[in-house]
């Protein structure tokens, strides 16, 4: 008798550990599928957010960690489009000493085309002056004044937003021209393949920093499409293909196959 409920206790203590130990992996579990689920958080805050997704312009970072940069002066935070004045306020230390454009665009009467030489190819895009005249402004003032030339493609996402992001000679995401200027050509704004568009740190704060979309984005209407290539997505769909170099397969990083920017021309189409 004695022996049969030693047995019973056993078994007992026996399934009383099973339980356990299923409880220890359930909870381990659910603490996996809490962090993927954090993960994958992010991955749609770098979709939707203005600040995380894409910073662009002076001292700021172009990922997750970005931080705010000093602003001389408020900025307004939408042009009128199109613009016959542009306003450019000072902020932050140019990565380059290439001074402020010309408050008068000068370029709007006309269709232009950029060509923007790369290690990679050639990459043509038609400029949108009559939609974001103060944006092409002061892009077309940059690449007269070669702040583009030898600049690094800095980043690259391949999952969630897809996009190649140049513009800073420092390569590192915080380098900026040395002033800010209004969002434009907001409204209806989509970023499908092709589209060029300013990175950001928030409305108001375009500076050098821009993107390149590869393939449809589900980026919100927060950045200034200001171009359409035309020639050369190609180059930057392979580069895609060869993915990052992000070890922690979140598909955002410095490009494997880097890309270096030699020059942009101007041209009028």
């Amino acid at each position: 008798m004695a022996g049969k409920k030693e047995r019973q206790r056993k078994l007992a203590r026996e399934r009383y550990q099973r339980q356990q130990a299923r409880r220890i992996q359930r909870t381990q579990r659910w603490r996996r599928i809490g962090i993927i689920v954090a993960a994958c958080c992010a991955v749609i805050a770098l979709a939707a957010g203005g600040y995380v997704a894409l910073s662009g312009g002076g001292n700021k970072t172009a990922a997750a960690t970005a931080t705010p940069n000093p602003t001389a002066s408020p900025t307004p935070t939408l042009a009128a489009e199109p613009a016959s004045h542009c306003t450019y306020t000072p902020s932050g230390t140019a990565a380059r000493q290439v001074g402020i454009p010309p408050a008068k665009p000068a370029f709007k009467g006309a269709k232009y085309q950029a060509a923007v030489k790369t290690n990679r190819g050639t990459i043509v895009l038609d400029l949108l002056n009559h939609q974001a005249t103060c944006t092409v402004n002061s892009f077309i003032y940059l690449a007269g004044q070669k702040y583009f030339n030898n600049t690094p493609c800095h980043r690259l996402t391949t999952t969630g937003i897809y996009v190649l992001q140049c513009g800073d000679p420092t390569g590192t995401g915080r380098g900026g021209p040395g002033y800010q200027f209004a969002d434009e050509n907001l409204t209806g704004a989509k970023y499908t393949e092709g589209t060029v568009a300013m990175a950001n740190g928030g409305p108001g704060t375009n500076g050098s920093q821009f993107f390149l979309v590869y393939r449809n984005s589900p980026l919100p209407p927060n950045y200034t499409p200001f171009g359409k290539i035309v020639s050369g997505l190609g180059i930057i769909q392979n580069v895609a293909k060869a993915g990052t170099d992000n070890s922690n397969g979140n598909g955002d990083g410095h490009p494997k196959e880097k890309v270096t920017i030699a020059r942009v021309t101007i041209t009028k189409a």
